[in-house]
């Protein structure tokens, strides 16, 4: 049996309709610049395989169109709410994305006899 989804604007659909399109807890860094270029890339290239509940985007293609997030267990896919996204905030909504240590990268070293030389 499909799961289905209850969506805000066309009652209840099969999964079949829509297409999950990621995390929707992460949280979009809010400027640009040296300083916020770990944040940026963590947002869009790091993805966490979690296990347990999770928050999706999901696209009703096959209806309304809409964009909504839908909560669900990643294990047995039970689906505890569905939100239109526009009404949903992650938990750390007020807080910009944490910066995370890169051992790995390394910055690149600023070319002397640029400004403030």
């Amino acid at each position: 049996m499909a799961t289905l989804i209850n969506c805000p604007h066309c009652g209840r659909r099969t999964t079949d309709e829509f297409y999950i399109k990621g995390d929707a807890s992460k949280v979009r860094p809010t400027s640009f610049g040296d300083g916020t270029m770990d944040q940026w890339h963590d947002y869009v290239h790091i993805r966490d395989n979690v296990r347990g509940r999770i928050a999706e985007y999901w696209h009703h293609t096959g209806g309304c169109r809409q964009w909504l997030v839908v909560e669900r267990d990643s294990m047995t896919h039970d689906v505890y709410g569905v939100t239109p996204a526009q009404k949903w905030k992650p938990a750390g909504a007020t807080k910009a994305a944490p910066a995370r240590k890169a051992a790995a990268r390394k910055a690149p070293a600023k070319k002397a006899g640029g400004k403030g030389s």
